[in-house]
């Protein structure tokens, strides 16, 4: 980049950005890989962005957060170059739509509406205002625009609680814990006839506790992250303890390792504190 580039004089912020990529974009003096890119190919990028922001949060490093964050927006304003050069929409077309909305949804703040409600009355309230402004964009069908490139646990959590809205539902966890047990039996039955139904069967068996998790007001895809901390935890230790005794993993039999990883679990259950993915 040149001396004199006016980028480096800009102040520091999304106009900055927005015209750096804009610099990448440019046909006749970007940066090739930038240029051949497309919606398409940019994409698993922003799923990736996402994800990581999320690990960042998880291991609350918020220097690195902060980072990951800037690499987030770098992906947004990524899309928005690309839609204007399409015609299709830019930068200060999504941050209007996205004002409209919040402001629209929130009539209890920009609005007359009374703030002396609970946060779960004030989420009924957006849920109905979404499902308004998807009557009005042609969706008639309850399960209609749910993303289909969701996470499967996310999404499952998304179809459940439409069905929820519309009253699909049970009214407490016992009947769902139920439900478990019967998608267990079949799930057994199905491998003890070893058909073709085990795959099936598996699904539906993660749907159902996708289902409790909703009733228990859990996040499953957080509680299968705690569960692979958990073990990446506790392995560790037993890789510690036998590397201590100069062997590996492979040169141990499954019940040796099976108790050291047992001891692992009394040692942190002894003591016990708040055990953070990645510390």
């Amino acid at each position: 980049m040149a001396e004199n580039d006016p980028i480096r004089d800009m102040p520091e912020g999304i106009l900055k950005l927005i015209e750096i990529m804009r610099r990448l974009r440019d046909s006749e003096t970007g940066c090739p890989w930038d240029i051949e890119q497309d919606f398409a190919s940019i994409a698993p990028y922003t799923i990736e962005e996402a994800y990581e922001v999320a690990d960042a949060i998880e291991r609350e490093t918020w220097h690195d957060l902060e980072g990951e964050l800037g690499d987030l927006l770098l992906q947004v304003v990524y899309h928005c170059q690309m839609g204007r050069e399409a015609g299709h929409f830019d930068f200060s077309s999504v941050t209007r739509r996205i004002c409209t909305k919040m402001i629209a949804r929130h009539p209890h703040v920009f609005g007359s509406d009374s703030r002396d409600k609970s946060a779960n009355e004030q989420a009924r309230d957006w849920e109905s205002a979404k499902a308004a402004e998807r009557t009005a964009s042609g969706e008639t069908r309850t399960l209609d625009g749910i993303a289909l490139g969701l996470p499967a646990l996310l999404r499952a959590m998304k179809l459940q609680r439409r069905l929820a809205a519309v009253g699909f539902d049970w009214e407490e966890p016992r009947p769902v814990l139920d439900k478990i047990a019967e998608e267990v039996a079949e799930l057994n039955e199905a491998f003890s006839a070893a058909n073709d139904d085990i795959k099936e069967e598996f699904g539906d068996l993660l749907f159902s506790l996708v289902n409790l998790a909703r009733h228990w007001d859990i996040d499953p895809e957080a509680a299968l992250r705690h569960a692979n901390a958990k073990v990446e935890r506790r392995f560790a230790s037993v890789e510690d303890r036998l590397a201590a005794a100069r062997r590996l993993p492979t040169e141990a039999t499954l019940a040796e390792m099976d108790g050291l990883w047992e001891a692992a679990k009394r040692e942190e259950t002894a003591q016990p504190t708040r055990h953070k993915h990645g510390t």
